[in-house]
């Protein structure tokens, strides 16, 4: 009897242990799985200006900007759709996807990741944190309202932050997204120099700035020789969500 009093009192011990660090053994045949209690809770929000991740896996995020238009957004969507890319990420403003609900519910349709832009299109450094909460929280309700769609990315308008901007974005529980490759798109310098400069930047763990803007009509003719040329380096796709969740995350703070 003294025995098994002994080894009950070890094993309530043992429980209450591991009950205080927070984790629970699961054992898988002769492995000790841990398991962290409370694992729906939502995962920290990466500090920063997110602009790549450290990764040796060759896979990059294909992001668009869209703020305006309806020229450009149709048919980049049928040519990820043509060419099976299945992973990628947009950024909606809140006017834009107001106005262009059928192309919003068609992005959310497609499986691709959708974050916010803004709603108001003009640098966040210029305002205080209350107006930046008010614009943010406008493009969140309109996206909201047309998906389904919570947004937890952000891409300020232009790119514009400092630190201040990025910390309050921080704190309102939005990832901080730019960008390691920069296509240049709006800029419109012909969509070879848009390819040759996407293709021979991309690194692994790249994420790639493109535009879905009626600015940026030549995305439609570069973006095909693109994901071939991405492609034919060993590249495949992910969304920002996937590659953060994946791997390091470089981050910035200027």
């Amino acid at each position: 009897m003294g025995v098994l009093f002994m080894t009950v009192l070890l094993f309530m011990f043992c429980l209450y242990s591991q009950a205080d660090l927070g984790t629970q053994a699961v054992f898988n045949g002769e492995t000790a799985v841990p398991v962290v209690k409370n694992a729906d809770k939502p995962a920290p929000v990466p500090q920063g200006a997110i602009y790549k991740v450290q990764t040796d896996k060759k896979v990059v995020a294909l992001t668009f900007d869209i703020s305006w238009g309806e020229k450009a957004p149709g048919p980049i969507l049928d040519i990820l759709e043509k060419k099976g890319v299945k992973k990628a990420t947009f950024f909606l403003s809140g006017p834009w996807t107001t106005t262009h609900g059928d192309i919003a519910k068609r992005i959310k349709t497609m499986g691709y990741e959708i974050g916010n832009h803004g709603h108001r299109h003009d640098d966040f450094p210029k305002y205080n944190n209350q107006w930046i909460t008010e614009q943010v929280g406008k493009s969140e309700q309109a996206i909201y309202e047309t998906t389904g769609v919570k947004t937890k990315l952000i891409r300020t308008p232009n790119g514009a932050f400092d630190k201040r901007v990025v910390k309050h974005l921080n704190s309102m529980g939005y990832t901080v997204v730019q960008w390691n490759t920069d296509s240049l798109d709006w800029m419109r310098p012909g969509p070879d120099k848009i390819v040759q400069r996407v293709v021979s930047r991309a690194v692994p763990g790249d994420i790639i700035l493109m535009h879905a803007s009626d600015s940026a009509l030549q995305t439609i003719d570069a973006l095909p020789r693109i994901i071939d040329g991405l492609r034919q380096k060993g590249y495949e796709f992910m969304t920002v969500s996937e590659l953060i969740s994946g791997a390091g995350v470089t981050s910035k703070q200027e």
